[in-house]
């Protein structure tokens, strides 16, 4: 029979391991069952690639192992291979190279989701909407996102050439972009708002977070600021020392801000603020929302347990665990959870349940018993067991499932890109809106796609009959289902007359963000945003403020 090299060396690489772990391991109990099942594993293999009925690939079979066995665990423990290190450097500091623009599928082809100010892809004249043809000859049409993504990053100062199709156009255009190191900011606005009030919106924690936000406080100082809201909406999170030093701007120097604590003793560690912060007096509001994670929780909690800002918004996230990378062989890693990290207080505000999310991921129901008391510096109580609890909870409700299938199905996009080309003028970003004649066109302009959708409640009936069909209790309760079914059933003309301040929010964003970027994005969203204007009405108010952080 006739083996493949690349099972070969597949099979000595296991082989080899599995001999190791012979040589080098003691033979306690434990360590006995992890040199058995390795050879199992090994055994298994082999018979599996020597006689399965198909051909098999080692290297999937492998990753597929390696990724079951991760899963297991936590969700942050993963095997990185070496083909998305790419992504993973990105991650951590923020840098890639590449055209600078976000790219999403829209039928067969990819299309520009939104161009980075100043990029590449604006200086060569692409526009959100632009459909990507063909990036150096390779046809994007049916490709993956991930493939087209792959085509358009590479090193910094090399050509790269597409041919696109601009909205509304049918000739086909060829364009030639020289590929940069695209920086993406942590902070991606900063500016006064009304009342003498800063504003700050930190976007992640990859390298250099701690300086940018030290930037714009800066600079928010020269022109009088005299209280700052730092909106960590939406942030997922990133490396810890950035977290740290976003707090240390706040906090005098020498505070517990972070500790780590695992298995491994060793590593267990303190962070304090190691710098003189900027401002230890200003009247700070913390913005948090369900997808806050990580990093984001460690400056909301740090803050809160030192009663140095008031926490506004929704309960955060919950992830409390630290990550460290090893490295593996061939250009591999692993990101491996190491320990867990605690805010001042003590309290650890990891989900305690990995699994038994909300549908947005964010923490479930906890029950009181495994819910622990902590203090605050100034002797306000606050909780463990997921999550920053707000000082100041937000009750702004979710978005209509309407709303977020006209978004997910470009309807929303696609119209923006129709408006632009009608309007190529840039309008004021203050005050922006879509007339309702405008929004009248919208809704035509919905029908003409044959946009259709389901209603969670409509979704949930339908998981119902199955369950009664497959059960036998259809036939007994039809009648009753159909009644309810046609209660339920949504309409779309009124549905979009519903939630219409709802979408035409939306399609205000989407708009100002193709003449004005991100931060016309940001800006425009900022002037209807009801939390900001809470956190004003709070932060303004001494007497509030000081009652929320002394507990009184």
């Amino acid at each position: 029979m006739k083996i493949n090299k690349n099972k070969t060396i597949v099979f000595a690489i296991i082989f080899t391991i599995s001999i190791g772990f012979f040589g080098f391991i003691k033979t306690s109990d434990k360590d006995f069952n992890i040199v058995k099942n390795l050879d199992v594993f090994y055994s298994l293999f082999r018979e599996l690639n020597l006689f399965y009925v198909d051909e098999t690939d080692p290297e999937k079979l492998i990753e597929a192992g390696i990724k079951s066995m991760l899963e297991s665990l936590d969700p942050y423990t993963v095997y990185i291979p070496e083909s998305d290190m790419d992504d993973f450097s990105f991650m951590t500091t923020g840098k890639y190279g590449g055209i600078g623009a976000i790219i999403r599928r829209s039928g067969d082809y990819v299309i520009i989701a939104e161009p980075y100010e100043g990029s590449p892809s604006v200086l060569a004249g692409l526009r959100a909407g632009d459909k990507i043809i063909s990036v150096d000859n390779f046809s994007t049409k049916g490709k993956e996102l991930s493939e087209v993504s792959e085509k358009l990053k590479g090193d910094p100062d090399t050509e790269v050439k597409l041919v696109i199709q601009k909205p509304g156009k049918k000739k086909e255009e060829k364009v030639k972009l020289i590929r940069k190191e695209i920086q993406i900011d942590n902070v991606s606005y900063s500016g006064m708002l009304e009342q003498k009030t800063g504003y700050i919106r930190l976007s992640g924690f990859t390298m250099g977070a701690g300086n940018e936000v030290k930037e714009a406080f800066i600079k928010l100082k020269r022109e009088g600021v005299e209280k700052l809201i730092l909106d960590l909406r939406g942030n997922p999170g990133g490396l810890l020392l950035e977290a740290v030093r976003v707090s240390s701007l706040f906090v005098p120097k020498g505070e517990l801000i972070v500790s780590t604590h695992g298995k491994v003793r060793q590593w267990d560690q303190e962070y304090h603020t190691s710098t003189e912060p900027l401002d230890t007096e200003i009247p700070i509001v913390v913005l948090v929302s369900r997808s806050s994670a990580s990093a984001s929780e460690i400056v909301a909690g740090a803050l809160q347990d030192l009663d140095r800002a008031i926490i506004v918004g929704q309960r955060t996230f919950g992830k409390g665990l630290v990550q460290t990378t090893r490295n593996l062989k061939y250009n591999s890693q692993l990101k491996v959870t190491t320990a867990k990290y605690y805010i001042p207080s003590g309290r650890c505000i990891q989900a305690l349940d990995y699994s038994h999310r909300n549908e947005d991921g964010s923490v479930g129901h906890i029950p009181d018993s495994l819910i622990t008391k902590y203090t605050t510096k100034n002797g306000r109580v606050v909780y463990d067991g997921g999550g920053i609890h707000p000082d100041v909870s937000d009750t702004s409700e979710m978005l209509s499932q309407l709303s977020l299938q006209l978004y997910v199905k470009n309807i929303i996009f696609d119209f923006a890109t129709d408006y632009v080309v009608k309007n190529p003028d840039a309008p004021d970003v203050s005050g922006f809106s879509i007339t309702d004649s405008e929004y009248e066109r919208f809704k035509e302009f919905v029908i003409s796609k044959d946009f259709n959708y389901q209603t969670r409640s409509e979704e949930k009936l339908n998981d119902l009959i199955k369950a009664a069909k497959s059960e036998k209790y259809y036939n007994i309760s039809e009648t009753e289902i159909l009644a309810l079914k046609e209660k339920l059933k949504h309409d779309n003309n009124k549905d979009l007359n519903v939630f219409k301040d709802e979408i035409i929010s939306f399609l205000n964003e989407e708009i100002i963000s193709r003449y004005y970027f991100q931060k016309g994005r940001i800006m425009h969203s900022i002037e209807g945003d009801k939390t900001i204007g809470k956190s004003i009405e709070i932060i303004t108010n001494k007497q509030k403020s000081k009652q929320i952080l002394t507990g009184s």
